[in-house]
């Protein structure tokens, strides 16, 4: 009678998705000016959406027919739910690979959602969503060069090679050489991009909002909101030039005490458009390729510090984010100057690829993310009420957003200790993380209602550089969390500077700058001494 009854309600949700749909997309393709995209957007919207269709009935079927009557807490429910999770996992991952595009985006969203989203779906959106990207055949690659740039691949360039050496959700990247004689790398859009990504937008929302509907706890609404508003700018890569451009210009103006030590690829404008980017071509491992990096003289330890200062600096400082810092968008290389280190290490330089997803923070909302972490790291529980609140978390839910922030269970977010806050977590601290994030769904759909949707990207952007600085050191690096409170301190002293141009106000910036340094040279003698008392215990 159970099954009968959850049968009869993804059935609903099946129908009313797809008539829906079909008159969504009906009313797409009727004011369409492109009779040839009508035709084509008639075959495969219809198939898309009911691929949509089959697939949330079926995850919901299968949670509600499989949890059926077993107990809350008990070990058998547990069981049962890592096996639902891991085959509704599967299905996710297999409509994204065959729809393709934005599904392929809104997977690798889903894979940093490790405070949301349970365990077996994050693992299995990294693990997929990453590196079996979709590839565009070399007579569409061909299609896109000529239409963009005039003529055919091997005309525009001296040398073109016709595999491509990484393909992405959105575009694919050959290796190429001009005339001049520069190695260059070509990013080329994926040619059904652009025919389909209007009408997977209705469609996608269209399932959320029907999900939402018939399940209010289930809420992702802002993940669609959020792709639907960045996919077009991310489509657009002239817009990913010009970020590239913007971000070193602000290290070279905000942060020119690192400005030498983070580099973007330089952009060839002549033979770049909208569809087609021609940059630099790098020759340099990814910042999670460990051999590598130690291969070329430079300590991982090093390059912790450098990949959280520079984004530290970004989001405290510029409040221009790059906002996809996954381990293949960062490559790193010795410091191409040749310096080193006191005790002669190379020093790295980092390498920031893919420009095409930036958030700009506004003043308030940068200072207050900037006092909220300064919070944290000092363990100030009153600041951080305060700047949570600010931020729109309220009174009920800030200390949920402050687990979520540093993957940390309270009574660690407020431990006085130093090492309170860590880039990797204890599995302890993973699974109480974990429980929580499912006793309490409902007040995380509602957080993240609340939060601004540029503070749920710099959510996904903490998540992902906890990925890879996770996958440099094998211990916690504390190092990382101090550099986050001087370059948040910093922040902070230097907007109360702005507010008050007196000499009082600059009298009082030097002493809290004083008492800053200061206290971050404590902290680094207590992070020392933590250090070698490990060592000593090996």
């Amino acid at each position: 009678m159970a099954g009968r009854s959850v049968w009869r309600a993804t059935s609903k949700l099946l129908v009313a998705t797809t008539a829906l749909g079909g008159g969504a997309a009906g009313a797409t393709i009727a004011s369409s000016d492109d009779p040839a995209t009508a035709l084509k957007l008639c075959t495969i919207v219809p198939l898309r959406l009911f691929r949509d269709s089959v697939t949330a009935a079926t995850i919901v079927f299968d949670y509600e027919y499989s949890l059926w009557g077993l107990p809350e807490g008990s070990a058998e429910r547990a069981k049962v739910k890592h096996e639902v999770h891991m085959r509704g996992a599967r299905r996710l991952e297999e409509l994204c690979f065959r729809n393709g595009g934005i599904y392929i985006k809104l997977g690798q969203h889903l894979g940093q959602l490790e405070y949301l989203v349970p365990e077996e779906y994050v693992c299995i959106m990294r693990e997929s969503m990453l590196n079996r990207c979709p590839h565009s055949s070399y007579d569409q690659v061909h299609e896109v060069v000529k239409k963009e740039l005039g003529g055919a691949p091997d005309e525009i360039f001296d040398e073109f090679d016709p595999v491509p050496i990484a393909s992405a959700s959105l575009a694919q990247v050959h290796v190429a050489r001009t005339h001049e004689g520069q190695k260059v790398a070509v990013k080329v859009q994926h040619t059904h991009m652009t025919d389909t990504a209007a009408a997977d937008y209705a469609t996608v929302e269209l399932i959320v909002n029907t999900l939402h509907r018939f399940f209010p706890s289930f809420d992702y609404r802002w993940l669609v909101a959020e792709v639907r508003e960045s996919i077009p700018k991310e489509l657009d890569f002239l817009v990913e030039a010009k970020n590239s451009v913007k971000c070193m210009d602000n290290f070279r103006k905000l942060s020119p005490r690192i400005a030498d030590y983070v580099y973007a690829p330089r952009v060839y404008w002549n033979l770049s458009t909208s569809k087609l980017l021609t940059m630099e071509y790098m020759e340099a491992p990814q910042v999670n390729d460990l051999k590598s990096i130690q291969r070329l003289g430079i300590q991982p330890s090093d390059l912790v510090k450098l990949v959280s200062e520079t984004f530290a600096e970004m989001m405290f400082k510029h409040g221009f984010v790059h906002c996809d810092p996954h381990a293949a968008n960062l490559l790193v290389r010795p410091l191409p100057s040749g310096r080193r280190s006191i005790f002669g290490r190379r020093k790295p330089q980092l390498i920031l690829l893919d420009h095409g997803l930036y958030k700009e923070l506004d003043y308030n909302t940068r200072i207050n993310y900037a006092a909220l972490w300064k919070a944290l790291v000092y363990s100030d529980a009153n600041g951080i009420k305060e700047n949570c609140v600010k931020l729109g978390a309220g009174d009920d839910l800030y200390a949920l957003f402050a687990g979520i922030l540093t993957m940390r269970p309270w009574n660690k977010v407020i431990d006085p200790s130093v090492d309170h806050l860590v880039v990797k977590g204890t599995d302890s601290d993973r699974s109480e993380l974990q429980m929580y994030a499912s006793e309490y769904f409902p007040q995380i759909t509602e957080l993240l209602r609340r939060l601004p949707r540029v503070i749920l990207l710099m959510l996904k952007t903490n998540d992902c550089l906890r990925a890879v600085n996770g996958s440099l050191i094998q211990g916690p690096s504390l190092d990382s969390f101090l550099i986050i409170g001087r370059v948040s301190s910093e922040a902070v002293l230097e907007s109360m500077l702005l507010q008050k141009r007196s000499l009082l106000s600059w009298i009082n910036f030097w002493l809290q700058k004083i008492l800053l340094e200061g206290r971050l040279c404590v902290m680094h003698i207590a992070v020392w001494l933590l250090q070698l008392q490990k060592a000593l215990t090996l």
